[in-house]
This record gives C-alpha cells, sequence and structure tokens, in this order.
C-alpha cells in the first residue's frame, strides 16, 4: 500500500507500526495502515452500524412518502414487482460497495475508495467528483425526509382538526418550512450528543421500523371493512395517471421510483467505519444486511397497506381528508369506516411520523461524518472549521454544517415547487452517481491491482461491479425522462437539469481552482 506522496506504508513511525500490530480492532489498524489517525470515538458494534443505515433506508420513509407516486404510475404491480426488481439490483451495488469499503474502512467513504481505485494520475480528479456527489447528494437526502416530515406532521394537523372535507387547519408553505427548520434544528442537537447516545437513538430506530412495519402491515387491512382482493394486490396495473402516458413499460419504469428512491443512503455503514469496532468486517455486514432486511420488510409493508386500497383515484383525489395524501387517507379512512372517527388512523402516522424523524436523524449523522472526512482532507471551504471535533469526539461543526444544507436546500419550495423537487432529486440520482463511481474504478482502472478486504467477491467481484454500475447508468437515464405530457414549465423533469448542474458545477470548479491545490486524501499521521 502506498500513502499519499509515495510513501510506502512500510516506513512509518516505529510507534505507529506497533499500534498497528498491537491493537485488537482490525478497523482501527486498518485505518492506521490508510494514513490516518484515530479521532473519532471508536464504540460502534456491527448492530449499531447496520441501524444508522437501516434507519437512513427507513422503509415507513420511503414508501410512505412515495406511496402516491407508486399508485399513480402503475399501482400495485409497479409497487409490489418493481419493488423486488429495483431490490435485487440495489443488492448488487451493494455487494460491491461492501467489497471495496472492506478494503478501504474510513469515514470518507466513496470519495476515498474513488482515488485509490482511480490510481495517482486521476485520483484527486476522481475524489474531487464522488465526494461531491456524495456530500450533495446527502444533503439532499437530508432535505428530502425533513421535509416530507414537515409534510406529514401538516396532514396530521390537517386530519385532527377536521380533515379537508370538515374545514381542517391547512398550513401554508411558510408553516412547512418553519416545521422543517424545527426538525433540523432538533437532529443538530441530538447528534451533538456522544456516539454512544446517538448510536442508541440509532438501534432504536431501527427498531421502531421494523415494529412499526410489521404493525401497520397487519392492522391497517384488519381494521379496513373493505379490502383488495389478492388477484388486484398481485395483478392489477393501474393506467389512469392524468399526465398523457399510457405505454405501460414507461409507466411501470416511472413507478420504479418508489423502490429506488427509498432503498438509499446504506453508504452511511461506510461513513460510519472510523468509529466502528472491526470495521473492515462490520461495514461491509452494516451495508448489506441493512439493504436485505429493508428489501424484505419494505415488501411487506407495501403488500399490507395496498390490501387496503379500493378506490385509487379517490385517494389520489386533492380534495379528500388528507388532501390528496394516499397513506393518510388509507389510515384515516380504514379507522373511520369501522369505528366512525379517524383517530387510529392519526395514531398509526404518528408511527410513520416518528419513523421518519429518526431517518432524518441517523442521514445528519452520515451527512456530518463525510463532511468531517472531506473537509479533513481539505476539499471544502474552511476545511481546518469543518474538521474539528469536539470533547465528545463528535465533528460538532459538521453536524450543523449538515443541518444547515439541508434547510437552505428546503428553501426552494417557497419559491417553486418544481424548483425544490428538482433540487431533491439529486437525492435519488446524484447520489447513486456517486456509489457508481468507486465501482467503475474498481472494475477498469483497478481490476488487477485491487487489494480485496476480509470481506470480498472473489472472482465474482468485476461480474457484479459491471452489473452495478450498469444499473446505475439505466435508472439515471429512467429517471431522467418526462413523468407528464405534454412538456411545460410546470410539467419537465428537472433532474437532468439538476444533476447536469452540479456536475457542470464540480468540474469547472475543478479546471478553475481545485486541480491546483487538491491532492486528493491525505494522511495526517505524523512523520
Amino acid at each position: 500500500m502506498e500513502l499519499e506522496g509515495g510513501k510506502n506504508e512500510s516506513v512509518l513511525p516505529s510507534h505507529v507500526q506497533k499500534q498497528i500490530h498491537n491493537s485488537a480492532d482490525s478497523g482501527h489498524a486498518r485505518l492506521h495502515e490508510l494514513g490516518y489517525k484515530q479521532e473519532l470515538k471508536r464504540d460502534l458494534s456491527v448492530l449499531s452500524n447496520f441501524a444508522f443505515s437501516f434507519s437512513i433506508i427507513s422503509v415507513l420513509t420511503g414508501v410512505t412518502t412515495l406511496y402516491n407516486t407508486g399508485l399513480t404510475f402503475g399501482g400495485p404491480v409497479s409497487m409490489v414487482y418493481g419493488w423486488l426488481l429495483a431490490g435485487c439490483f440495489t443488492m448488487v451495488v451493494g455487494l460491491s460497495m461492501a467489497e471495496i469499503c472492506s478494503s478501504y474502512p474510513t469515514s470518507g467513504g466513496l470519495y476515498y475508495w474513488s482515488a485509490k481505485l482511480a490510481g495517482p494520475g486521476w485520483a484527486p480528479f476522481a475524489s474531487w467528483i464522488t465526494g461531491w456527489f456524495n456530500i450533495v447528494g446527502q444533503w439532499a437526502v437530508t432535505t428530502s425526509v425533513d421535509f416530507s416530515l414537515a409534510q406529514l406532521i401538516q396532514v396530521i394537523i390537517l386530519l385532527s382538526t377536521g380533515g379537508k372535507t370538515g374545514g381542517g387547519y391547512e398550513a401554508s408553505k411558510y408553516v412547512v418550512i418553519a416545521l422543517h427548520g424545527g426538525i433540523l434544528l432538533l437532529h443538530a442537537l441530538l447528534n451533538s450528543l456522544s456516539i454512544s447516545l446517538v448510536s442508541f437513538f440509532g438501534q432504536l430506530a431501527a427498531a421502531w421500523n421494523v415494529l412499526g412495519v410489521f404493525v401497520l402491515m397487519i392492522l391497517i387491512p384488519s381494521v379496513a371493512t373493505e379490502r383488495a382482493s389478492a388477484k388486484f394486490v398481485f395483478t392489477h396495473f393501474n393506467t389512469d395517471n392524468d399526465v398523457g402516458i399510457n405505454s405501460r413499460i414507461y409507466i411501470f419504469v416511472l413507478g420504479l421510483l418508489l423502490s429506488q428512491y427509498t432503498i438509499t443512503g446504506y453508504d452511511a455503514s461506510a461513513h460510519m467505519t472510523e468509529e466502528t469496532k472491526n470495521a473492515d468486517e462490520n461495514g461491509p455486514k452494516g451495508i448489506i444486511s441493512s439493504i436485505g432486511i429493508s428489501i424484505i420488510i419494505g415488501w411487506g409493508y407495501i403488500l399490507g397497506i395496498t390490501f387496503a386500497v379500493t378506490d385509487i383515484p379517490h385517494l389520489l383525489n386533492p380534495d379528500n381528508d388528507s388532501g390528496g395524501y394516499a397513506i393518510a387517507e388509507i389510515f384515516y379512512q380504514a379507522f373511520k369506516s369501522r369505528y366512525g372517527h379517524g383517530v387510529g388512523g392519526i395514531i398509526c402516522l404518528g408511527i410513520v411520523a416518528v419513523a421518519i424523524f429518526f431517518c432524518g436523524m441517523s442521514s445528519i449523522t452520515s451527512n456530518s461524518r463525510m463532511a468531517y472526512a472531506f473537509s479533513r482532507d481539505g476539499a471544502m471551504p474552511l476545511s481546518s472549521f469543518w474538521h474539528k471535533v469536539n470533547k465528545q469526539e463528535v465533528p460538532i461543526n459538521a453536524v450543523w454544517l449538515s443541518a444547515f444544507m439541508a434547510f437552505c436546500m428546503a428553501l426552494t419550495s417557497l419559491g417553486s415547487i418544481v424548483a425544490f423537487e428538482a433540487m431533491v432529486s439529486i437525492a435519488t440520482i446524484g447520489l447513486y452517481i456517486a456509489y457508481a463511481m468507486p465501482i467503475f474504478f474498481r472494475v477498469t482502472l483497478a481490476r488487477k491491482s485491487f487489494n480485496p478486504g476480509p470481506f470480498n467477491l472473489g472472482r465474482f467481484g468485476v461480474l457484479v461491479g459491471w452489473i452495478a454500475v450498469l444499473w446505475v447508468v439505466t435508472i439515471s437515464v429512467l429517471f431522467s425522462l418526462p413523468v407528464a405530457y405534454p412538456i411545460t414549465e410546470e410539467t419537465l423533469n428537472y433532474t437532468p437539469v439538476a444533476v447536469g448542474g452540479l456536475l457542470i458545477l464540480t468540474v469547472s470548479s475543478w479546471i478553475l481552482s481545485a486541480r491546483y491545490w487538491f491532492k486528493g486524501p491525505i494522511k495526517n499521521i505524523d512523520s
């Protein structure tokens, strides 16, 4: 292994080599081999590492937030089978990431991997592009998660005050953005606590997601007085979308967004590796297990809720009690039809709201570790400030930066919801591009030189890697297609504009400035 500046790891100071060989924690030792000193508290178990990724994926968050999209584009068929399709390919991406994570267990994650796999000549540029796509994508994830929580709270208040048909309170966009800011403030405060406490909340979040899914997938269809048939759930394909799209294949593709958006954020396990015991083994386990368990319980949640769907047009009608929020209407009407009121449905929405809150909290945790690592290598403006760690060994400034950026990105919703949707589209496409870049370098430039860690795919590594890269290319194209016809300023899919804009900014900043001073990941172990 060669360190930055051409120094071989064999010439590390004797006291560092002694630490490496005497350490009982392979992750701690590996971090030293990669040229970094231990600054964060390494206190996380494999369960804690898994919990962060699992709570960011958060089936209750993604499926609930985009259930309207699933119903509109294909309905039950696109959700039930699209979930399995997207889940299988996402696992392929996760396996490739896990293999690389095992070899390079650092908080930098993706951008560090790209630097090492692209080779000395391309390392700075590869690291720069991957890092900015990763961190902006993470900020977009936090923005969309906490904004969706603010919207759900708005719906809960609406239903609690009589619903839209009963003159309930409808919050303005300014109230929603204020709620969003308050949620981010709470998340920043929680993430300012020691990693031991944050880890506890992460494990609580994982348990809440699992139990919440099982409660809701059984309770809602059981309470509903009218239920869909198995034939409807497994074979009904909704083509009545009112957006001018009639092709079944096209509709199914657009319906995949629900699944692909949900199963995102598992790179958190990589960003938490410098705080995870035996990270070169437990980091990969966190990535794979969070994806696998999410696929299983997510499918169960989709099935359970869809069995309570009997009237798709009504659920999507903006004039219903919940204002067109499909899952909220399902929950509310299920209890109202049986008991004469929808209080039970509102409580069920509270279960979802808590899950989304935990999702946003864990997202800030992951964001801050990425910002900490990226600034440690001097890639961000005011890097020395964002890289600071407090007495509790928490990158405190990076925590508050992450919350601030998520709030700023949400401000676009005040001007145009189209602009906001374009901004958060980076959460899916931008983040997956960052996932694919180190994998691409692994199967091309580093195909023969890659040095695998304890977890590896053996001779299947290159094949799995290529499938992962091709899947990311495919979804990047599919999710950039128009989502309504005729195409107007209001219906244009601005995803390619947002992602293309990010690409232009990162490349131009590299050409004009960064190429003169950014050298990629640098070691911080004293010589």
